[in-house]
């Protein structure tokens, strides 16, 4: 039995989700379905990330155990003909027995786009959200440099996380404005609580139409108090970029 690990990139817009679900298409219940397939065995996976319906994803990881004599290295190859073309395998590896990839020290990178003009692009529509009042992204830049280092991020957690502590620490939180009306904002930590990169992007568009003063974000974090933060933003304009493994 070896460990293998799959670096996996997707577009969420067709699933629920990255976990499974009963009667729902979600990313976990396509690629069981085809390692299944492709190695002739039953497998579980275990999701480093398990991302929100919608949300995309160019370095979510997973691991499986498995009797294959196929190359670890090999698999990405055969498992992308199987996959939809909205799913693809980036790497693979075989990894040792006990690796978890949520039991590692790792760094995670979200970003967060806004398209800010009048009217919508359809080009960029399904991975971005579209905002058609002016944005001030220096404000936006300036609230979220509050956000940097520990914090306990309770403010910043939709109701019914299953977690032991809300503090995480970050560790870069910036904004860059596009010519092209393409807003981003980019957010590293040591991880992340359920919905926090969407309700800090919500927070920070608050501040870039004026409706609240950068500073305030840090009375949010002392608050630890989720009605005290700005709304949760579509589940579209989010994309994890990549999980580093320390």
């Amino acid at each position: 039995m070896k460990r293998i690990k799959l670096t996996v990139a997707y577009d969420g817009t067709n699933y629920s989700g990255f976990q499974i679900q009963n009667n729902a298409s979600t990313i976990e219940g396509e690629l069981k379905k085809c390692l299944t397939a492709l190695l002739q065995e039953e497998v579980e996976l275990i999701g480093a990330s398990r991302t929100d319906a919608g949300v995309h994803a160019l370095g979510n990881v997973a691991v499986f155990d498995t009797d294959t004599r196929i190359p670890a290295e090999k698999i990405s190859y055969a498992l992308n003909v199987r996959l939809p073309e909205d799913i693809r395998i980036q790497h693979s590896c075989q990894v040792p027995s006990d690796w978890h990839p949520r039991y590692q020290n790792t760094i995670k990178t979200y970003e967060y786009r806004i398209y800010n003009r009048p009217f919508p692009n359809p080009v960029v529509r399904l991975y971005s959200h579209h905002v058609y009042w002016s944005l001030d992204d220096s404000k936006m830049a300036e609230a979220a440099k509050y956000l940097t280092g520990e914090h306990d991020f309770a403010s910043f957690c939709s109701a019914g996380a299953q977690v032991q502590s809300t503090v995480r620490t970050i560790y870069e939180a910036a904004v860059q404005a596009e010519e092209s009306g393409m807003i981003t904002i980019r957010l590293k930590g040591n991880g992340f609580l359920y919905n926090m990169v969407r309700i800090i992007a919500g927070t920070l568009m608050e501040a870039g139409r004026g409706s609240l003063p950068p500073e305030q974000v840090r009375d949010i974090l002392a608050a630890c108090d989720r009605s005290k933060a700005g709304p949760t933003a579509p589940a579209k304009g989010l994309t994890l970029m990549g999980i580093q493994y320390l």
